[in-house]
């Protein structure tokens, strides 16, 4: 992969070897949801980890630094709405003196995923997703990381937001929550080796 910087100067701040943020609406309103995959993801990494995300308002972002084999890791979820994501990006990067995008991974929900798949890649469209288009704006590219978590599709096109935004319950509540379990699980693998390792056993279904 070849290195891409924001082209932003003056950074400063501990260097992480990684910044993984997820994706999330904020408020007892959206939690639970299906549009909350990311963010809950990352929650989780963090609780396996002993680690506590904390509120760092100038960030606008839930953020915690943890230690690994292989560095400091940043863990982050912004606190805006879903369309205003990549707010939280520049103030993230800043502090963790992250400049190499290919270290910066976006966990968050996908359609176009059948539930309980994942997917590692790097770069690539935004498929209508708010939140990567908004972070994809503040960047100025699309090439950075992305763990895209499968939701599946509704049956009718026009229930696409009430189906992102809804709890489901019973059966398929438990089955998001596996899913979340298993994303925690994918985020681990990146965290624990590097990505063309990682996305090799993602990507193969065995996360």
């Amino acid at each position: 992969m070849a290195l891409r910087r924001s082209g932003e100067g003056g950074r400063r701040g501990s260097a992480s070897t990684l910044v993984i943020v997820g994706l999330a609406n904020p408020g007892d309103e959206y939690a639970g949801s299906r549009h909350n995959v990311g963010g809950d993801a990352v929650r989780l990494l963090a609780q396996r980890r002993n680690a506590r995300l904390v509120l760092e308002r100038r960030q606008r972002a839930l953020s915690v630094t943890i230690p690994t084999t292989r560095g400091p890791v940043t863990l982050a979820v912004p606190i805006t709405y879903m369309n205003e994501s990549g707010a939280a990006l520049p103030p993230l990067l800043k502090r963790t003196s992250l400049e190499d995008l290919t270290r910066l991974i976006v966990a968050h929900d996908d359609l176009d995923l059948e539930p309980g798949r994942l997917q590692l890649k790097f770069g690539g469209g935004l498929a209508g997703h708010n939140g990567l288009r908004s972070i994809a704006q503040v960047l100025s590219t699309h090439d950075f990381g992305r763990l895209r978590i499968g939701i599946g599709r509704p049956v009718h096109k026009e229930q696409v937001t009430d189906y992102v935004l809804q709890r489901p319950t019973g059966a398929r509540k438990a089955a998001l929550h596996a899913d979340v379990e298993r994303a925690a699980d994918a985020l681990e693998a990146l965290v624990d080796s590097d990505f063309d390792a990682a996305q090799r056993q993602i990507n193969a279904g065995r996360d």
